[in-house]
């Protein structure tokens, strides 16, 4: 249970590296940026299943959920 909610803070905290959207924290990026990613092929690494999971949770609407544990799990600086 602690390893699925370290997952989830590292995902709410994580943001994109490269591109448009550098800098963007994952959960603010556009769903169609992700539905683009999805027909050309997510990167094969970490961030790649990060934007996946994303692409999930944006389709299903739960940006509410990312933002939450944001507020419930400050991050240390």
């Amino acid at each position: 249970m602690v390893d699925n909610r370290e997952k989830l803070v590292e995902l709410a905290y994580a943001k994109m590296p490269f591109g448009k959207y550098k800098g963007y924290y994952l959960v603010d990026i556009p769903e169609a940026y992700y539905l683009w990613f999805r027909q050309k092929g997510f990167p094969e690494n970490k961030l790649g299943l990060q934007m996946q999971s994303m692409l999930e949770i944006k389709t299903n609407e739960l940006e509410p959920l990312i933002r939450n544990v944001r507020k419930l799990y400050p991050k240390k600086v």
